[in-house]
């Protein structure tokens, strides 16, 4: 079933989501060679305390840390480790909830760390750009095909693959709600959206072929094929003025 919240609920979403949000590019800011990923992983536990939220993925499902902090081929879910160093010219999937007043914030951006190629680049740019595509469906009288289909529209035609194993999903009080939100899909089928409905869209989106596979401590994702992954995500609310997004800052 697909929770419908009412404007005071969304309000809240948008509290937490903004919250994310705010942490992410402060997080970001943080992000250099040298540091580790445990480094970035203290600093958001502390500032999450600090704004008074509670962080939303540390002890979800046994997942150990705040942040979800992924290099390069990893595709989600990478632990933070003070055995992961930035180098120059890796790219860093940042992701990370906080549930505010009850409600819960998810966020993901990839980020650069120093100056990256030409490849990593427009890898990044074009998997933003197929979030922002996806966001353009989320109207009334569309259906939920339409949302991944966009994605992997835009991603294919410029050569890349999406993600199949990980999907978006609805968001509310719980970090994961119904529906399901692939990467892929069909325009006009699924769900029709109506007003109210919360999804968490974000792409994943492979330089080389779609296939993933979980590393050995049950979390970190990353391709079959070594290529590098990128990650983007926002929150998104249906209304009668089209797409509202709940973790624009």
């Amino acid at each position: 079933m697909i929770i419908c919240k009412s404007r005071p609920e969304i309000e809240k979403l948008r509290a937490s989501g903004r919250m994310v949000r705010q942490l992410l590019g402060e997080i970001r800011e943080q992000v250099r060679p040298g540091v580790t990923t445990l480094d970035l992983e203290k600093f958001v536990a502390r500032r999450i305390k600090e704004l008074g939220a509670k962080p939303a993925f540390k002890g979800y499902r046994g997942y150990p840390c705040c942040l979800c902090a992924s290099i390069n081929d990893e595709v989600i879910h990478g632990i933070p480790s003070d055995r992961r160093k930035l180098v120059e010219g890796d790219i860093l999937s940042l992701d990370m909830g906080v549930v505010l007043d009850g409600y819960v914030g998810d966020s993901a951006m990839t980020v650069p760390v120093g100056a990256i190629n030409e490849a990593a680049q427009r890898l990044l740019k074009v998997t933003e750009e197929s979030l922002e595509h996806a966001i353009d469906k989320v109207r009334l009288g569309n259906r939920l095909g339409d949302i991944s289909a966009a994605v992997q529209e835009h991603a294919e035609k410029h050569g890349y693959s999406v993600v199949r194993e990980f999907v978006g999903h609805g968001i509310g009080r719980a970090m994961h709600e119904e529906p399901q939100i692939p990467n892929f899909g069909r325009p006009g089928h699924g769900p029709v959206l109506k007003e109210g409905m919360v999804f968490a869209i974000e792409p994943m989106v492979n330089a080389g072929g779609p296939g993933v596979r979980v590393l050995d401590d049950d979390w970190t994702a990353v391709t079959v094929d070594g290529s590098l992954s990128a990650h983007f995500e926002h929150m998104v609310a249906v209304t009668q003025n089209g797409p509202d997004v709940l973790t624009r800052i």
